[in-house]
């Protein structure tokens, strides 16, 4: 499963972060790594970006790189 693809109030643990160097690079920056706890709180009224909290942290992701994070959900 994907970040993407959670449902608002959904968690997931990170699994891998994409083939991307330069993806991998922008959210290793952003406090994303493998293992974290995410939260999907919700997307923009279009569905794009996303809103995610990684600990205390609120990011907004575009989907299609969402879509490159994979998750176990929680």
């Amino acid at each position: 499963m994907t970040l993407a693809e959670l449902k608002p109030g959904d968690c997931g643990r990170v699994e891998s972060l994409g083939d991307d160097p330069a993806l991998v690079q922008r959210l290793s920056e952003l406090g994303l790594f493998d293992g974290e706890v995410v939260e999907f709180v919700g997307s923009a009224p279009l569905g794009d970006p996303l809103e995610v909290r990684v600990g205390d942290t609120r990011l907004s992701l575009r989907r299609i790189d969402a879509a490159q994070v994979h998750v176990a959900k929680l």
